[in-house]
């Protein structure tokens, strides 16, 4: 470590002694400095955690002339910490890899490695493919507002949110995170499993001049995430689980559906389809039940069509009711149902 990059840690420290003595847990050293990608101009990344809200006044920013370098003193609470330990990014490098260089609370030292390893556990469990999920959604957003916005400048920034995103989701979902930077991260991608396109889609966002042409590699980009981060789970054999699904799915929509027929109303037919097949979705998410994909087959032309294809939707999950063991609830008449009620 240079003697620039030392004197700027004893001051940290000298500060820290005169004006909130009981802040300072300790501090490391993180990004280029640790990772050897240092250059003249490189600054200094610290991690300097603080254990109350005196501990604010030690963060700064400045720059040196002499050096024409510039410097951000940032100072981390454990909630950010925690934060990063959730794993919510791949930008946890500052925790898991920052150099330790002085220790004022052992403590808190050594409740960092506990952090260190439940982070590692994190990323070692399927738990992760949860934020893996959530960072698609978020890229999702970021897409929807690379169509709804119109100047260069701006779908930039979202199509830089679709990359962000997404480049997060690809190191979690392999149980990595970023650990050079910026300047690095296109090779670390590159050191998955992924196609080349990928990495490719993600320069061209960098270089390209147009609108059109940003929207076309934010949808690339997403597309092949979607396809790519896709987690094929096991799903359970049908049992009795499913026991009033069918049931329910009769009384939510099943008539509303031939009455949207009768009346020849396009809206009622096409959302009572939409949730009937939202419903299949999501039982088939867990348990094997076969493929529904109702508004494929959805026909906005012929209303009556759609009460067939729910009757034929009912039918084939009869058959998956049967494979369970469940018998249908049905009745004659209100009064049987009473008797049946009130003895069960």
């Amino acid at each position: 470590m240079n003697h620039v990059n030392q004197k700027i840690i004893n001051a940290v420290i000298e500060k820290a002694e005169k004006i909130c003595p009981d802040s300072l847990a300790f501090i490391g050293i993180y990004g280029s400095v640790i990772t050897g990608d240092v250059y003249e101009k490189s600054d200094l990344d610290l991690l300097i955690l603080i254990q109350d809200d005196d501990g604010w006044q030690l963060g700064t920013g400045f720059i040196l002339d002499d050096r024409k370098v510039g410097y951000d003193i940032y100072c981390t609470d454990w909630n950010g910490l925690r934060y990063d330990a959730a794993c919510h990014h791949a930008q946890i490098s500052k925790l898991m890899d920052s150099q330790i260089v002085y220790i004022k609370n052992q403590e808190a030292y050594e409740e960092l490695c506990k952090l260190r390893e439940q982070t590692k556990r994190f990323l070692a469990s399927g738990e992760r493919f949860q934020r893996v999920k959530e960072l698609v959604d978020k890229a999702k957003i970021s897409y929807a507002n690379v169509y709804l916005h119109e100047e260069l400048g701006q779908v930039r920034l979202d199509a830089f949110g679709v990359m962000c995103f997404l480049m997060d989701a690809m190191m979690l979902f392999y149980g990595r995170y970023f650990k050079r930077g910026t300047k690095r991260m296109l090779e670390e991608l590159a050191a998955l499993p992924i196609e080349e396109v990928f990495v490719d889609n993600l320069r061209s966002v960098a270089s390209s001049k147009d609108v059109l042409e940003l929207r076309a590699l934010s949808k690339n980009l997403l597309l092949y995430a979607e396809g790519h981060l896709k987690q094929e789970k096991d799903k359970k054999e049908p049992s009795g689980s499913l026991s009033g699904t069918y049931e329910e799915m009769y009384s939510n929509w099943r008539n509303k559906v031939e009455e949207a027929a009768e009346q020849n109303n396009v809206f009622a037919s096409f959302m009572n389809m939409c949730n009937l097949h939202y419903m299949f979705e999501e039982i088939s998410s867990e348990t094997a039940i076969g493929t529904y994909n109702i508004m494929e087959a959805y026909n906005p032309d012929c209303l009556e069509n759609n009460v067939s294809l729910f009757d034929a939707c009912l039918q084939k999950y009869e058959a998956v009711y049967k494979t369970a063991g469940i018998t249908i609830k049905r009745f004659h008449g209100v009064d049987e149902f009473v008797t049946d009620y009130s003895e069960k």
